[in-house]
């Protein structure tokens, strides 16, 4: 493969303004203040703590931003190899003119006041966008979000409903819909009208998608028969630790999906994390994949609701051969980015090889950030850009003959056409 091909269809790819699909960036702040803020990215912690920073020196309590970025700059050393700390130095190099290829002890102060400086600008939102080429964002919201403060067309809505499926045993959650709702969920009459009313909520202000993280263990069916719950309402939605609190989670899933079929939203199912793994990590770097899930823990749902779009994240690269070929199959299961630990240039290389490959081409989304702050757009974006462009070199230009031409044109759809198409903006 030529390099310079590669580089030539990334540098056109690069000029396209891109729609990030799954984000979670906080509309009222999106834009980091100080380096802090970037680098208190879960990436940069739990790779400090694994490579020997005590847990205790990065999440200590009252740490002013400055001293907390010093304090991560000394693990630097020990992770300039990795793709995240890439990110770090080139998003620095694109916002804050850093010149240097590594941050180090002696040069990290300069860096911290030159990028607070240029952070505290009004409209560095504004440029950090424009530079970044996104133009609309998608959110992750909690279903109790009132959804206002913020421009919903710069920054889509998207219900997140972890907390309804998995936690709803919990008081405070029950609490929370009744506030949003004005609906006391009694019985899974209530229940079904709550979530009614939270998806009138969230598709008069534009939502586009439903979305919820799976842990491995979930198997949803479709659920007994309403009378059957509500004989055993207690045990199935109230008690954490009963038996049959799986029975409350299936039926509240089960109905999210059903509102999704009639509010024609796709449903984002982000499928394989295992919690706490290691209760000992720093904030949200604790929980991991586990390679026991399937798919076929799926096949109820997929089957049940051929008119709602499930675009599906996996963790693993057997679960990606797995997405693959269920993508292949099903007209409802779309491929969805490369989440969290296969998001690193080795996996999403292969994964995105078999995807072009397998499955047809308006079935799949190439990307999304998965940021918390604005400025992570561009270095992930690129990441994969320079991926996705290596890919249709090897594999379409000179693998199969198309012309550059060809081949940028399926790159712009697996970059943003599919993300119109799919999510209807």
């Amino acid at each position: 493969m030529s390099e310079q091909l590669a580089t030539r269809l990334c540098n056109e790819l690069t000029k396209l303004t891109l729609i990030d699909p799954h984000t979670h960036i906080n509309p009222h702040a999106p834009a980091s203040k100080t380096l802090a803020d970037i680098m208190g990215y879960h990436y940069y912690t739990e790779l400090a703590h694994s490579s020997g920073m005590p847990k205790s020196r990065i999440e200590e309590p009252g740490l002013d931003p400055k001293t907390k970025v010093e304090r991560l700059v000394e693990s630097l050393v020990h992770l300039d190899n990795t793709i995240q700390v890439s990110w770090l130095v080139e998003l620095c190099q694109k916002f804050f003119g850093f010149d240097d290829d590594r941050i180090t002890l002696e040069n990290w102060e300069s860096l911290y006041d030159r990028s607070a400086a240029k952070m505290s600008e009004p409209d560095w939102e504004d440029q950090c966008l424009k530079q970044s080429g996104i133009e609309r964002i998608f959110l992750t919201n909690d279903f109790d979000d009132p959804l206002t403060g913020f421009d919903t067309h710069r920054y889509v809505p998207c219900l997140r409903t972890d907390d309804l499926v998995f936690h709803f045993t919990n008081p405070a959650v029950r609490e929370r819909l009744t506030r949003a709702t004005g609906i006391e969920p009694t019985s899974t009459t209530a229940i079904r009208q709550a979530i009614g009313k939270l998806f009138d909520h969230f598709t008069q202000s534009g939502a586009r998608a439903c979305a919820i993280s799976l842990p491995p263990s979930f198997s949803p069916v479709a659920p007994g028969s309403p009378a059957e719950l509500d004989s055993q309402f207690r045990s199935a939605f109230l008690e954490a630790d009963s038996p049959s609190a799986g029975l409350g989670a299936n039926f509240i899933f089960w109905t999210i999906t059903e509102f999704c079929a009639e509010y024609k939203l796709p449903f984002d199912l982000m499928i394989g994390v295992n919690r706490r793994v290691y209760p000992s990590g720093v904030f949200q770097g604790q929980d991991l994949f586990d390679q026991r899930v399937s798919l076929i823990q799926y096949k109820s749902l997929l089957n049940a609701f051929p008119q709602v779009t499930f675009p599906i994240s996996v963790l693993a690269q057997a679960s990606n051969q797995e997405l693959v070929s269920y993508s292949w199959i099903f007209p409802n299961v779309v491929t969805n980015a490369h989440w969290w630990y296969s998001n690193i240039p080795a996996y999403i290389e292969l994964d995105t090889k078999a995807r072009l490959q397998a499955v047809p081409r308006n079935k799949q989304i190439g990307y999304y950030s998965d940021m918390y702050k604005l400025e992570f757009g561009w270095p992930k974006f690129s990441m994969y850009r320079k991926c996705l462009a290596r890919v249709l070199a090897s594999d379409f230009v000179v693998g199969r003959g198309w012309s550059e031409e060809q081949a940028l044109d399926f790159g712009r759809q697996v970059l943003r056409g599919n993300v119109e198409t799919i999510f209807g903006v």
